[in-house]
């Protein structure tokens, strides 16, 4: 889950995910939307891949990107499991 969220760290890969949410992109396409350099953007999208945040299709020399939301809802189910956990003894609030 730590890859998840340093791939969330970045504003560029936010703006990226924020994209895919409203459809599927080609790489150059959402190098068109995003002023960042083409090898910039090829950084940040092998982090996203690392993380699955996206899914990669390869069709002759085009690569089209795709949210992955099923990760990004395992991480929200994680953190929401935390939150609903029980308090213990040692992380009780103290009077």
């Amino acid at each position: 889950m730590s890859d998840v969220f340093q791939a969330l760290s970045s504003p560029v890969r936010r703006q990226i995910l924020h994209l895919l949410k409203q459809k599927d992109y080609s790489a150059g396409e959402i190098a068109e939307q995003i002023d960042v350099a083409k090898s910039t953007l090829s950084g940040h999208f092998n982090v996203l891949k690392s993380a699955n945040l996206v899914v990669t299709v390869k069709e002759g020399t085009t690569i089209t990107y795709s949210l992955n939301t099923s990760v990004l809802e395992d991480v929200l189910t994680s953190m929401l499991n935390l939150l609903d956990s029980p308090k213990t003894e040692s992380t009780k609030e103290q009077p």
